[in-house]
């Protein structure tokens, strides 16, 4: 599987290095996890913007930006300390979710006439990696112009992969109000992966209430059609007519009971319109209350639409937060679920000697 960036993302780079050395970069000592120091680092850029990334998992911790008012205010669901994230319940929040971030059924794929069974710690699925995904482990960090690398090698059949996989996510701001994020990898053995991010998104604010009024756009007219266990029927769907059309925008919440989940709401791959390879739109969100629009753009194929419909009381997030049903949203760019039992959707097949690249970007504004 080899992503190629696009001439569009290779002028966005060339603008991303022209603000080179105006985002600050300090570290913290943010605890200990498996016997290793864990760091914490904060981004910061010329208007303000700021982002907390650490290196257990990876983990997008914050990220302020300012609303309509010019107020600054965090718009993640997240934790305030390591041991809330070691030892709370952890929807995954803002951590990288790998090796195979969604799941594969029944935890199992052949490849190259091999049968490999993971762990199933989703129903009779797998899911985001296992027991011990890369959202709990300890990777090493390393600052870069404008933000932090994470890598990680994960061992040979480490739950249940094959291959040594070296995985690099690099976190980086602008001063145009984005954050980047840079995926990297390379294997020795042919493997699967499926790598991308988990953060809860909130407009308005964790504190603010469920985020059902959001204004969703997606910028993709297919969707797939999943079973009960969350695993894609195999065929792309039109969205035309249903309630995933999001092609213009809506509420979240103006169709969510029609879904038909149990429990209510979205959980579901949109299969992005354009080039796989090359970076395009994702989606468009924006919050009437604090005037906040993120924009997303990336270079997957596709794109997992959450609303949070796991979320039941039990998190208590940052801020003393209770993280009800709906509290937040994820936007996960990735590859289709259950892609290595699918030979008629995109290859997550990584082989020795090729790289793994992809980009995510989410630009904030205010209208």
């Amino acid at each position: 599987m080899r992503i190629i960036f696009g001439m569009a993302l290779a002028a966005l780079s060339a603008l991303c290095l022209a603000g080179e050395g105006t985002v600050k970069v300090k570290s913290e000592a943010f605890g200990k996890a498996d016997g290793k120091d864990v760091v914490l680092y904060t981004l910061e850029n010329a208007k303000g913007m700021k982002a907390r990334v650490m290196s257990y998992g990876a983990t997008l911790v914050s990220l302020e930006v300012p609303d309509k008012a010019g107020k600054i205010g965090d718009v993640t669901l997240g934790f305030d300390t390591l041991d809330d994230y070691m030892h709370k319940v952890n929807p995954f929040f803002g951590a990288i979710a790998g090796r195979y971030g969604n799941r594969i059924a029944k935890g199992k794929f052949a490849l190259d006439g091999k049968t490999y069974q993971l762990a199933v710690n989703n129903g009779e699925n797998h899911l985001h990696g296992g027991v011990k995904g890369f959202d709990k482990r300890v990777w090493e960090a390393k600052e870069v112009p404008n933000g932090v690398a994470f890598t990680y090698l994960s061992p040979d059949g480490e739950e249940g992969y094959p291959g040594n996989l070296k995985s690099t996510v690099t976190y980086t701001l602008t001063d145009n109000n984005d954050l980047n994020i840079d995926y990297l990898a390379t294997t020795d053995k042919p493997t699967v992966l499926n790598l991308t991010n988990h953060t809860y998104w909130n407009l308005a604010g964790a504190a603010s209430g469920n985020i059902l009024d959001h204004e969703m756009t997606l910028y993709a007219d297919k969707y797939l059609p999943v079973d009960k266990g969350s695993i894609p029927l195999g065929t792309l769907a039109d969205v035309k007519g249903t309630v995933f059309d999001f092609t213009t925008p809506h509420a979240i919440g103006e169709r969510i009971n029609q879904v038909g989940n149990d429990p209510v709401g979205y959980d579901h791959t949109w299969v992005l319109n354009g080039a796989a390879d090359e970076l395009k739109h994702c989606a468009t969100v924006y919050d009437k209350k604090s005037g906040r629009v993120m924009d997303v753009s990336t270079t997957q194929p596709g794109v997992q639409f959450y609303t949070g419909n796991y979320l039941d009381g039990k998190t208590i997030a940052r801020g003393n937060v209770v993280c009800n049903k709906h509290q937040g949203f994820c936007l996960e760019t990735q590859h289709f679920p259950d892609s290595p039992n699918q030979p008629s959707f995109p290859s997550s097949v990584l082989r020795p000697g090729e790289e793994f690249k992809s980009r995510t970007i989410y630009h904030f504004s205010v209208k």
